[in-house]
């Protein structure tokens, strides 16, 4: 195992550099020059030209390529163009914030979609199972737009209950730690702050946690209804085991690779920015911040937040691949 992990880690790189030499070249395939649309259809010629030898986009691309790879292999992100902040300073409090956001939907997605799933196979056919499936076919289908402008009207206008859009109380800001909030409010020991980060949390963790819910119910109940059919399912139940115990620790065991492959896939889609659940609660995850990036040609930005993005959705997936021989000792690596 331990020479499968290097060999794992060890094609984190080429699959890096592909992603970089990727993005610098399409964000540079994008019509309109940069110094213009930074500076603004009024800027002078010479103030363009002074800002294209700043940027260095006067040289060629390779050349381009080169400096920035540098600049990665020392830890210099770049600087954004729009701020002139560090990317890795700036963008540190962004990722935590998507860090969380996607931890809390993947929880709710997790425990009611598995859930939902091992009813539907252990009561098949029932009144149950269809009504799961039905719900977790809507739950595709609904667009994350609508369902989060709704939840903001019924949760937020009519009942005043959730906030509709931030990640804390304005009049009354957390103290950045680890740019984690809810960890932060418990290292800091306030407990009015912890409920009011929760209060923000809630809606747009249920809005994001909608599609990745529906995905691993249906999945669940596929990969449940396959491992039921086992004959060492249909011994253990000869034997007089409760049906509890024999789904939760028998068939579900042996039913949880599809489900964590899921799982992980979805894990990394929601860590890669969710841009619209994001924009509806005004959510300061990664997503908008590369978005806003977008529309201002903030190419420093844009090549960092996709670098990192493309990272952690590598590394959720070796995780996962490590993860299926601690489950299913049958895999040797």
């Amino acid at each position: 195992m331990l020479s499968y992990s290097i060999k794992r880690i060890g094609m984190l790189v080429p699959v890096l550099a592909g992603m970089t030499l990727v993005v610098f070249s399409i964000i540079r395939a994008i019509p309109g020059d940069p110094a213009q649309v930074i500076l603004g259809q009024r800027a002078t010629k010479e103030a363009i030209l002074a800002l294209t030898k700043q940027l260095g986009l006067e040289q060629p691309w390779y050349v381009q390529y080169f400096h920035y790879v540098r600049d990665l292999l020392t830890g210099n992100l770049g600087t954004s163009i729009r701020t002139s902040e560090a990317i890795s300073k700036e963008i540190v409090p962004y990722l935590g914030a998507t860090i969380e956001l996607t931890a809390a939907a993947m929880i709710i997605a997790v425990i009611i979609g598995v859930n939902a799933g091992i009813i539907s196979a252990w009561f098949q056919r029932s009144w149950f199972d269809y009504l799961a499936m039905f719900i977790a076919l809507i739950g595709v289908s609904l667009p994350i737009f609508w369902l989060g402008l709704m939840e903001q009207w019924f949760f937020s206008i009519k009942l005043g209950w959730l906030p509709t859009t931030g990640r804390e109380e304005v009049r009354n800001p957390v103290e950045a730690l680890t740019n984690l909030y809810l960890l932060d409010t418990i290292l800091r020991g306030n407990f009015s702050q912890f409920i009011e980060v929760i209060k923000h949390l809630i809606l747009p963790a249920a809005a994001l946690a909608t599609i990745p819910m529906a995905i691993i119910a249906r999945i669940t109940r596929s990969s449940m209804l396959e491992v039921m059919g086992a004959e060492y399912i249909r011994t253990a139940r000869a034997k007089g085991l409760r049906m509890f115990f024999v789904v939760y620790k028998h068939a579900l065991k042996n039913a949880l690779i599809p489900i964590l492959t899921i799982i992980g896939l979805q894990t990394g889609l929601l860590l890669g920015g969710a841009i619209l659940t994001e924009t509806i609660f005004g959510w300061p995850g990664i997503g908008r911040y590369v978005y806003e990036a977008i529309g201002y040609r903030d190419y420093p930005v844009i090549q960092s937040g996709i670098l990192v993005i493309a990272l952690i959705f590598v590394l959720i997936n070796l995780v996962i691949d490590l993860l299926y021989a601690a489950i299913d000792p049958r895999i040797k690596y």
